[in-house]
């Protein structure tokens, strides 16, 4: 088996067509159908058979087409874990029935932590202003925000619609370069509650 690599990305929407309105994200596509196509080529560009890409969450749209659902997810390369966002249920804490009937490399959960590069990761669909390990140098990633929340000292979007992604699941080196990589002190922190 070659090196395996994490990735982290979020916010696919795939067969969404909400997310070529320019009310949204204004995604650069003529239909879903390109969009999807592009957002694979995308992730199976730099993601190998064995890496293990954290998706966080709003897999997909018009999950009541399972055929096609799992069409997608079988055309992308590598393990695949998924944190869940709020479009990934069927109704109030009840994972939907497609996307929990996918082969994820393990169960769904509304968070999960790794470590990568040593250094430790929370993982969320939402953004957190506070997040475990924050004040010993952890970082936060997640999405939800359609690259519209700004970084907030080790904490970012990992979503597609990010500038920096280019649509693609990206790895901790590429997502951390250029940040405020110092950690927020316990005493920094105080000053931030009420």
């Amino acid at each position: 088996m070659s090196f395996t690599q994490k990735f982290y990305t979020a916010d696919h929407h795939f067969g969404h067509a909400l997310m070529l309105s320019e009310t949204a994200c204004a995604r650069p596509f003529a239909s879903t159908k390109e969009m999807d196509e592009c957002l694979i080529d995308c992730w199976n560009s730099v993601v190998r058979k064995d890496d293990l890409v954290f998706h966080l969450g709003d897999f997909s749209m018009g999950l009541g087409d399972a055929a096609r659902v799992e069409s997608v997810f079988r055309r992308l390369n590598g393990r695949k874990r998924l944190v869940l966002g709020n479009h990934d249920y069927a109704k109030a804490n009840v994972i939907h029935p497609t996307l929990a009937g996918l082969a994820w490399d393990a169960p769904p959960a509304a968070a999960m932590e790794t470590i990568d590069e040593g250094e430790r990761v929370y993982l969320s669909h939402y953004a957190a202003r506070t997040w475990p390990g924050q004040h010993k140098g952890s970082f936060h990633f997640f999405g939800h925000s359609h690259g519209r929340l700004a970084p907030f000292g080790r904490s970012r979007d990992v979503g597609v619609d990010c500038p920096d992604t280019g649509y693609a699941p990206r790895t901790f080196k590429q997502l951390v370069s250029g940040m405020d990589l110092e950690p927020i002190v316990a005493e920094e922190a105080e000053s931030f509650a009420p």
